[in-house]
């Protein structure tokens, strides 16, 4: 009996062992590359596992017949035709199952069930192919290394393909490739060893067996069409490995110009990562690939819900290089890698997202300008005042503050000193408070301050100086007391109940302020709450008293001194409610100019006034007042222009009366307003000189038309010297500049002789008529009369 060794040593040919060897290898390499183009192919897989399964199991027979070629039994040999193709059909079947177990089906475990598949095959073939082999003389077999044989062939086989299909390496193809030409090899050498023959001359080789001649003839064409399908696989190997390169490079720029930073992991291992990912770690990808998942995010927690749950977003922190933890989104899906199935992870750094989250959150309740909380902010905080004051039964203030002059500032100097204006407000009356108490601003110039724990109404009075005098400074350039502020103040219980209520209370204190001399405070008083009620109610009646039709004009004469000649009249504005009857210009016209009614007031006023002196018979002027909020407003003089234009009512016949208030607002504005009213052959009127902020250089400065002496003067001037004497000086600054000047409020024949004799040429009051409709005058407007009564004459030239 043979024994293995001897078996390989001195019973074969070994060239042609290590033919067989070499054919064995170039199989096993061909069968590994194939394999892997199976799992790479979306399409035809089927035909490429036939391809790849009769490659290999010819390869297994070849080698097998090789071998028996170079086994010398000095013997003659010959093999049976049937069983030698049985053992070619066997190992090709057999193998082609072992491969489509091992790649088709999905259980881990499948590698191994089909590598032993093929070991299994190798070893049907080899005991077919021996029981085609036809020798002189009688076979033994030794059953412990037949047994030994299969068992070989199986477990290498089985490991061959595990290793094999791992990963798409070369390392793992080729020690795929050595495992499966080693359980071939071992397998069939194994067997060979089991084999004892004893010479028998008087057995013949049947006739119909295959010769070894032609047997090796016909291992020669299997064996050149395995070299064949080797260059096949190969260059489908190198195609492939191409194809992929190219597919990486691809890939590998796609995910670097993702803005997401993107990890390939193999389980927990990191196979490669994008530069995303790089630049957030702060380290190379080099230093990354290779290192487990675990290093970058250290709650296992996320990491366990992140690929339990595919494609769903997790919130974690990300550890980066120097150790810091940066807030970082998650999103892991699978996908089919080197054959295989990986797991992508997308990092998306949520710092930015995080930070604008803050600032929103930081803008919900904080003024963007000064920085201060806003008004949302303020309720929620009064209304929490409120409640732990009532549980306590302890007091508490509200102050509201309005700032006096601001609307200057912006005007005169720009919106954005205007706005660094109210960030140094807002610094320097912080700098006030003391812990506990709030300041926030409410809107525009409106400030409030919440000062919670109030013993004392002396207390907050004490508040209430400290933050007056901490804005009398040189506020960024613009002059000191300019600005000031004026401050409402209310107590709870006292003055209110709740937000609304005491709000209120506060507003009311806050009017009071403003109106009584600004730059002080004010308690709230309860007659203060009926009184801003009225206020709001009068300017909510007056929003729709255009509309309403209850809105009227009044007309009042004016005439030269000497001759009692009417050269025009003044126009004067009535409001007669449905309720409360005739309400006073007084009372109406400030609330007007407070709220902003004016301008649409004003613009009403003018086209009646225009329209009504465009219908009289004698070309007499029409005196129009305008505020101040009017000349500062974005397109008067366009207005004027085209109710000019309109009412076709000619330039030179109506005139503008100003104050010297609407001066101080915005002088360069205001005189380039003036100008261009002038352009358009206006007249333009100083109204009330001598009162509020009258300057001489005003009548320098500015284009105007006429003075109108204020009537408190012409009243007193039999009665006070000091006003007689202010009358005199204006007519005479009036003939010095060569301006006409007029007396208002003339109501006694004595007050329009002392104007006569000073040298005044014209004058309007209830002496030459009081305000009335048009309707009463159309004897003045008309051709038939054009001076006033003879009594008013007698009167003027006495």
């Amino acid at each position: 009996m043979l024994t293995v060794y001897d078996c390989i040593v001195s019973e074969h040919d070994l060239s042609l062992v290590a033919l067989a060897a070499l054919v064995c290898a170039l199989a096993s390499l061909t069968a590994v590359n194939l394999m892997h183009h199976v799992r790479r192919s979306d399409r035809s897989r089927i035909a490429w596992l036939g391809i790849a399964a009769a490659s290999t199991g010819f390869g297994i027979w070849a080698t097998h017949f090789i071998a028996m070629l170079a086994f010398s039994p000095s013997l003659p040999t010959a093999y049976n035709v049937i069983l030698t193709v049985v053992s070619l059909v066997a190992a090709v079947a057999l193998t082609g199952i072992g491969f489509g177990a091992a790649l088709l089906a999905k259980h881990a475990a499948a590698p191994w069930l089909g590598g032993a598949l093929v070991g299994g095959g190798i070893a049907v073939m080899h005991y077919t192919g021996m029981a085609a082999f036809e020798v002189a003389g009688t076979v033994a077999w030794d059953r412990a290394l037949v047994a030994a044989s299969i068992l070989l062939g199986a477990l290498i086989g089985a490991a061959s393909l595990f290793v094999a299909l791992r990963t798409s390496s070369l390392h793992a193809k080729l020690m795929g490739a050595l495992l499966l030409t080693l359980a071939i090899c071992s397998h069939h050498f194994t067997a060979m060893g089991a084999v004892a023959i004893t010479p028998d001359p008087s057995i013949v080789l049947s006739a119909s067996s295959i010769r070894t001649e032609w047997l090796a003839i016909g291992v020669a064409f299997v064996s050149l069409a395995i070299l064949l399908l080797a260059v096949v696989a190969l260059s489908l190997d190198i195609r492939e490995r191409r194809r992929a390169s190219l597919e990486m490079e691809r890939m590998r720029d796609l995910t670097d110009a993702a803005v997401e930073g993107l990890v390939l992991c193999d389980g927990n291992t990191i196979v490669t990562v994008n530069q995303s990912f790089a630049q957030l770690t702060g380290l190379t990808s080099e230093q990354i690939v290779g290192q487990s998942l675990a290093a970058w995010i250290t709650d296992g927690s996320k990491r366990d819900k992140l690929f339990a749950s595919l494609g769903q977003a997790v919130e974690t922190e990300l550890r980066n290089g120097d150790g810091t933890l940066l807030p970082v989104e998650l999103i892991a899906r699978q996908i089919n890698y080197n054959g295989a199935l990986h797991n992508v992870v997308a990092f998306r750094d949520l710092r930015d997202r995080r930070n604008a989250e803050a600032k929103i959150r930081y803008l919900a309740h904080h003024d963007p300008l000064t920085g201060l909380d806003n008004r949302t902010s303020f309720d929620h905080r009064l209304d929490r005042e409120i409640r732990l004051n009532r549980r306590a039964k302890r007091q508490m203030a509200l102050l509201c503050l309005d700032l006096d002059g601001f609307k200057e500032v912006n005007d005169i100097y720009g919106h954005a000193t205007g706005d660094r204006v109210l960030q140094d407000i807002a610094k320097h009356l912080s700098s006030v408070l003391v812990d506990g108490q709030m300041l926030a601003r409410l809107g525009g110039d409106e400030f409030a301050i919440i000062a919670p724990h109030v013993t004392d109404p002396a207390q907050v009075g004490h508040l209430a100086d400290t933050l007056l005098r901490s804005l009398k400074w040189d506020q960024d350039g613009v002059p000191a007391g300019l600005v000031s502020v004026s401050i409402g103040i209310a107590l709870y219980p006292s003055d209110g109940k709740d937000r609304t209520e005491l709000l209120s209370s506060a507003d009311a204190a806050l009017y009071r302020a403003k109106t009584e001399g600004k730059g002080t405070y004010r308690f709230f008083e309860a007659a203060m709450g009926a009184q801003i009620r009225e206020r709001r109610s009068i300017e909510h009646d007056l929003r729709s008293a255009v509309a309403n039709n209850e809105l009227s004009l009044a007309y009042q004469p004016q005439a030269q001194v000497d001759t009692g000649e009417v050269n025009g009249f003044e126009v004067l504005l009535r409001w007669t409610h449905p309720t409360r009857g005739n309400v006073p210009p007084s009372v109406f016209i400030p609330i007007a100019e407070e709220s902003g009614l004016i301008l649409k007031i004003g613009e009403w006023v003018m086209r009646q006034a225009c329209r009504e002196a465009a219908t009289w018979m004698r070309p007499l002027t029409i005196a129009v007042n305008v505020s101040a909020l009017q000349l500062t407003s974005d397109g008067f003089v366009e207005f004027v222009q085209s109710t000019l234009d309109g009412t076709k009512l000619p330039p030179e016949r109506l005139e503008i009366e100003i104050t010297e208030t609407a001066l101080i607002r915005d002088p360069n504005r205001a005189l380039q307003t003036l100008q261009r009213l002038k352009a358009l052959g206006v007249n333009i009127a100083m109204d009330d000189f001598g009162t509020g902020y009258s300057s001489l250089s005003n009548l320098r400065a500015f284009p105007f038309d006429k003075i109108k002496i204020d009537r408190s003067f012409i009243q007193s001037v039999h009665t006070n010297p000091q006003a007689a004497a202010i009358v005199r000086a204006v007519l005479g600054l009036g003939r010095g500049l060569g301006l006409p000047v007029i007396a208002e409020g003339v109501e006694t024949s004595e007050e329009l002789r002392f104007l006569g004799l000073e040298g005044c040429t014209e004058a309007q009051g209830y002496l030459f008529g009081r305000p009335a409709p048009i309707q009463e005058f159309v004897p003045l407007i008309s051709h038939n009369v054009v001076v006033l009564p003879q009594a008013l004459r007698r009167a003027a030239a006495d």
